[in-house]
């Protein structure tokens, strides 16, 4: 079973391991929203994705760089 946008915070555990020197703070939106679409463990509606979402999974991943 795959990782779907409302995982966010399981998105934000995946994209700290793999993109481990990336600043969440300085990614755009478009950024952020083509390297979710790039995890592994990713298997949702790419259409299904929305502002509030991706600033949810940033923020997820801002607090998991903590």
């Amino acid at each position: 079973m795959g990782l779907k946008w409302t995982d966010v915070n399981d998105i934000a555990i995946e994209l700290v391991e793999r993109f481990p020197e990336q600043d969440p703070m300085s990614i755009s939106f478009p950024d952020l929203y083509t390297r979710v679409l790039e995890l592994d463990e990713f298997d949702d509606d790419p259409d299904h994705c929305g502002e509030k979402i991706l600033e949810a999974i940033q923020m997820a991943w801002i607090e998991e760089m903590d």
